[in-house]
């Protein structure tokens, strides 16, 4: 069994991991923190943004992008730490917006899952937006059952996003313009609810999953390599190397329901070992 441990506990709700820069960078949704957590799990507060959600991806330069989902808007991260706005994404969703991915021209992919979850609206399609470097925004994918995370591969040709309602791992060629191409199903995961997912340097995918309380690394046509169990929801999932070292960092909480999401500090980082180190940047 993979040993899980417990490298930051009392989160509301932690989202969006990313390794970037040698450090890890974590959005708490409830808390509505942007932290930085080392590797003996002491934590940061880099900033503060009264939205929710809000996810983070960094641009090639090294800015992050900063999804603000119930503003509606997306923000870009200055090294002096300031948030400014870098697209409206009003006129093509006016639902809360959520995951975002960079590629290495610059160009930033932000889904909408095209409901309201948190106030119980029922399931409708999601989209997919392109934004280019010079803040445009527009639609290239629609008919997403639930949008969630995403990923680009490091040859930056393919564009991964998990669907949640949809239990699979969908692809898209990215074409030269950005816009998104020749859909197909990268892995079905039949009894899943992917979520938050990362590509590891082998080219397989670790996916967490909510209701499964667990994380999953499939390759590309569904076999599991490996299952990562914990005792709550996993929401998200992220490879790093602290000490040169594969980590897996996963964030989890216990999920009983839209209106309890935020009400208790039930929300851990967790770590266990991985096979693999993360992909490279595309």
């Amino acid at each position: 069994m993979t040993e899980v441990r417990v490298l930051l506990d009392g989160l509301v709700l932690g989202e969006s991991p990313r390794w970037h820069d040698g450090r890890l960078w974590l959005c708490d949704w409830g808390a509505h923190e942007l932290l930085i957590v080392d590797a003996d799990g002491q934590r940061e507060t880099v900033g503060r943004l009264d939205a929710f959600p809000f996810c983070i991806d960094p641009l090639p330069d090294g800015r992050l992008l900063v999804v603000a989902g119930s503003d509606r808007r997306l923000l870009r991260r200055e090294p002096d730490g300031t948030l400014t706005p870098y697209a409206d994404l009003r006129p093509l969703c006016d639902r809360p917006w959520n995951e975002v991915v960079a590629d290495g021209r610059g160009n930033a992919y932000v889904n909408c899952i095209g409901f309201d979850l948190m106030i119980g609206e029922p399931p409708g399609p999601g989209l997919l937006a392109l934004v280019t470097p010079d803040g445009a925004a527009r639609t290239v994918a629609g008919d997403l059952a639930f949008p969630n995370g995403m990923a680009i591969t490091p040859d930056g040709a393919t564009l991964l996003v998990a669907e949640s309602y949809a239990s699979r791992i969908t692809a898209f060629d990215l074409a030269p313009d950005g816009g998104l191409l020749g859909r197909r199903t990268w892995a079905g995961i039949e009894g899943s609810a992917p979520d938050g997912i990362a590509l590891d340097a082998e080219g397989a995918l670790w996916y967490a999953d909510v209701p499964g309380r667990r994380c999953v690394r499939v390759r590309e046509g569904g076999e599991v390599l490996q299952t990562v169990e914990v005792d709550r929801g996993c929401f998200s999932c992220a490879l790093g190397t602290p000490d040169g070292t594969p980590t897996l960092f996963v964030t989890a909480a216990a999920w009983t329901g839209t209106a309890n999401a935020t009400a208790t500090r039930t929300g851990r980082l967790l770590t266990a070992p991985a096979p693999a180190p993360p992909a490279a940047r595309p």
